[in-house]
């Protein structure tokens, strides 16, 4: 396996949540470098071995809003 996709959300109780795509690994962290070194100690308690060398994250941002 060559990458990985997470999906970054900003949290309701502050900073970001990340899910990975196709995988059971959530995080969080309280910045956006806090998030990342979340996501790399994850990967590497999910994957023994074939880790993924990319990662990419996918910024999600919901607005609601009145018509």
């Amino acid at each position: 396996m060559n990458e990985i996709i997470f999906l970054v959300e900003e949290s309701s109780e502050g900073g970001y949540e990340a899910k990975a795509l196709g995988y059971s690994i959530f995080t969080e962290g309280e910045s956006i470098e806090d998030l990342k070194k979340n996501i790399r100690e994850a990967i590497k308690c999910h994957f023994e071995s074939g880790a993924p060398k990319i990662v990419r994250l996918h910024f999600v941002k919901e607005e609601v809003f009145t018509a």
